[in-house]
C-alpha cells in the first residue's frame, strides 16, 4: 500500500489491471493526445457507422433540438462531456448561433490538445460563440461544472460513450450526473443500438487497422509514461460481439510467452502465449433498456432521435 501512495493514478490503475487474473486496462486512458488523434481517424472510417448516424441525427433534427433546449429568453450552458473534435456538435453550434440563441458552449475533454484544437477551430468558424474549455476527467469535473454558474444546463454525452462503461461505471456516471443536474435541466445521451454481428465487427475490427492502433497506443503510453518495455509487435487485436447481450469487447492478445518490465512499478508482468488483456467494452442497447435507465436515475425521456437505419439513438432526458 505504501508504494501505491507514491505513484500516479495511471500507474496504480495499470498495476491493478495487469495484476488481475483476467488482465485488463481502463479505457479512459486511451485518450492521451495521440490516442485522441487516432480516435478521430476511427470516427472518419466508413465502417464506423456511429459518426455518420449521429451526424445524420443532428443534421435532421437540429431545429427540433433547438426548440427542446431553449426556454424562452433564458440563457443556458451547453456542456459537452468528452467533446473531442466537436465534429457533430458543430452542427448544433452553427445552427444555434445562426438563430441568435443565448447560450455558452462548455467543452470538457481529457486531452488538452483536443481542447486547444477545438478552441482554435471555433474561434475561426464561429467568432461570436461564447465558449469555455475544461481539461480533465469528467467524473472529476462534475462538481466544478455544477458550481460554475446558476444557468440552466444541457449536458451532451454523445458518440455512445456510455457504452464504454461497465455496469458499475455506468451506475456511477448516471447516479452522479443525476445528483448534479437540477430539475428541468436536460441530458442528451447517445446510445448505440443492438444490431447484427457483421456490422459491429467491421466497426470494431476495421480493415484500416485504426482500432488496432488505438488499442496498442495504450501499451505505448505505458511504455512512455511508466517506463515499460512492451514489445508492441507481440500483441494482436481481437474483437468479439454477442448479439444477445449486446456486448462488443476488444482484447490485446500476447502472441508468445513473455515478461514486460514496468519501471514505474518496479515490477515484471508475465504473459502466457495467447493470454489476453481486456481493453474495452462497447455495450449496445435496446429502447426498453434506455427507458429503464432514464427512469431509474430520475429522468423522463422527452424524445428519442434516431437515424434512418435505426442504428443509433440520441435520447433527450429531462431531470424530474
Amino acid at each position: 500500500m505504501e508504494q501505491l501512495t507514491k505513484i500516479s493514478t495511471f500507474a496504480q490503475d495499470t498495476l491493478k489491471g495487469l495484476s488481475a487474473d483476467q488482465k485488463f486496462l481502463l479505457p479512459k486512458y486511451f485518450y492521451d493526445d495521440k490516442g485522441s488523434k487516432i480516435f478521430q481517424d476511427i470516427m472518419q472510417m466508413p465502417e464506423y457507422y456511429l459518426t455518420d448516424c449521429e451526424f445524420e441525427i443532428f443534421t435532421q433534427y437540429k431545429s427540433e433540438m433547438k426548440d427542446q433546449f431553449v426556454n424562452g429568453n433564458t440563457p443556458f450552458e451547453l456542456v459537452e462531456l468528452g467533446s473531442g473534435d466537436g465534429l457533430k456538435t458543430k452542427i448544433l453550434l452553427n445552427h444555434f448561433v445562426e438563430h441568435q440563441v443565448d447560450f455558452k458552449y462548455v467543452a470538457v475533454d481529457i486531452s488538452r490538445q483536443a481542447n486547444e484544437n477545438l478552441d482554435k477551430k471555433l474561434k475561426a468558424e464561429l467568432p461570436g460563440l461564447k465558449t469555455k474549455f475544461k481539461t480533465g476527467d469528467y467524473f472529476k469535473m462534475m462538481n466544478e461544472l455544477n458550481h460554475d454558474s446558476d444557468n440552466n444546463k444541457i449536458f451532451l454525452f454523445l458518440g455512445s460513450n456510455i457504452g464504454n462503461f461497465g455496469e458499475k461505471e455506468r451506475h456511477q456516471f448516471l447516479n452522479q450526473i443525476s445528483g448534479l443536474i437540477q430539475p428541468n435541466d436536460k441530458l442528451l445521451i447517445g446510445f448505440d443500438l443492438k444490431k447484427p454481428k457483421g456490422i459491429i465487427l467491421k466497426a470494431y475490427d476495421d480493415p484500416h487497422g485504426h482500432t488496432r492502433a488505438f488499442n496498442l497506443n495504450h501499451l505505448e503510453r505505458i511504455n512512455k509514461e511508466l517506463n515499460a518495455d512492451f514489445n508492441i509487435g507481440t500483441f494482436r487485436h481481437v474483437a468479439q460481439y454477442n448479439e444477445q447481450s449486446g456486448e462488443a469487447k476488444s482484447f490485446l492478445v500476447s502472441t508468445k510467452e513473455q515478461s514486460v518490465y514496468i519501471g514505474a512499478l518496479e515490477k515484471n508482468i508475465h504473459f502466457q502465449k495467447d493470454e489476453a488483456i481486456y481493453m474495452e467494452l462497447s455495450q449496445k442497447f435496446d429502447l426498453d433498456t434506455i427507458q429503464f435507465l432514464a427512469q431509474k436515475y430520475g429522468f423522463k425521456i422527452e424524445k428519442n432521435f434516431t437515424d434512418g437505419h435505426n442504428y443509433f439513438v440520441d435520447s433527450l432526458w429531462v431531470k424530474k
